[in-house]
C-alpha cells in the first residue's frame, strides 16, 4: 500500500515539474542573439567599436547583453559600458527592453522600459524619453548571421539618428 502512495505522488508531482521547466522564455529570434560578438559602426558621430556578450540568464527568463568599449576615457576606463535585459512582457503581448548604461540615463524610473511587437527579424524597441521618443530597432540578418542595431532620437516626429552599429560573431581561436 505504501509503495502506491508514493507512485501516486510521484506521478502527481511530475505535472508540477514538467510545468516548471516550460515556464522558460523561449525565442526562435533572440536565440540567435546569444553568444559573444563584436560591434562596429557609428555612435553619435563617431567610429566605436564594442565587444559584446549575451547569454539567457534566471532560468532562461530574460536575454543578459553586456556591452564595453574598446575605446578608454583618459583614465583607462572603458568609455562606455551597458547591460541590456530583453525579456517577454505577457500582458502586453510585447517585448520588453531595460538598457542600463554609464550615462544614467533613467533606465530604471520612468519609462526607462522599452517595447517591441516583433515585425519578423526586427524588434523595434520604443523608449519614452524626456518629452519625445528613442528607437532602437535590432534587426537579426540570417544571411551571414549579424545583427544590427539602428538607434534613432525622435521629437514632434522627426527622426534623428543616433547609431548605426553591426554585431558579427567573435571568431574562436
Amino acid at each position: 500500500m505504501r509503495t502506491l502512495i508514493n507512485m501516486i505522488l510521484i506521478l502527481l508531482a511530475v505535472p508540477v515539474i514538467i510545468m516548471a521547466q516550460q515556464s522558460s522564455f523561449q525565442d526562435s529570434l533572440l536565440e540567435n542573439l546569444a553568444g559573444e560578438w563584436i560591434m562596429e559602426g557609428t555612435i553619435a558621430g563617431q567610429e566605436v567599436v564594442h565587444d559584446v556578450s549575451v547569454s539567457w540568464i534566471l532560468e532562461h527568463q530574460y536575454l543578459q547583453i553586456k556591452e564595453k568599449s574598446r575605446e578608454k576615457d583618459p583614465d583607462g576606463t572603458a568609455a562606455y559600458e551597458a547591460l541590456v535585459l530583453i525579456g517577454w512582457n505577457a500582458d502586453l503581448n510585447k517585448y520588453a527592453c531595460m538598457w542600463l548604461d554609464v550615462t544614467g540615463g533613467g533606465g530604471l524610473i520612468g519609462d526607462g522600459i522599452g517595447h517591441a511587437a516583433r515585425e519578423g527579424n526586427k524588434l523595434p524597441f520604443l523608449f519614452k524619453m524626456g518629452d519625445g521618443m528613442f528607437h532602437n530597432t535590432f534587426e537579426y540578418i540570417d544571411e551571414n548571421d549579424t545583427w544590427t542595431w539602428k538607434l534613432d532620437s525622435e521629437k514632434d516626429g522627426i527622426l534623428n539618428p543616433f547609431a548605426r552599429v553591426t554585431l558579427s560573431r567573435k571568431q574562436e581561436l
